[in-house]
């Protein structure tokens, strides 16, 4: 998942780890770098094996994947 919306990213780390599925949040020190503007996307990911849950969760609850 990709997105520049911090609400969201919580929002979809809260619901992997309610189902057990580890993730990692990439890019945020990106945003030091860029001032703390938003306009660099950060990205949430997950391991191989719980990629195909992680999509059902996220799609389930309305988020649009890449």
């Amino acid at each position: 998942m990709r997105t520049t919306d911090p609400t969201r990213l919580a929002f979809a780390q809260a619901l992997l780890q309610g189902e057990d599925i580890d993730c990692f949040e990439m890019d945020v020190n990106m945003s030091v770098l860029e001032g703390s503007i938003g306009i660099l996307p950060r990205r949430l990911m997950v391991l191989d094996r719980d990629l195909d849950a992680a999509r059902k969760v996220l799609l389930d609850n309305g988020f649009e994947l890449d």
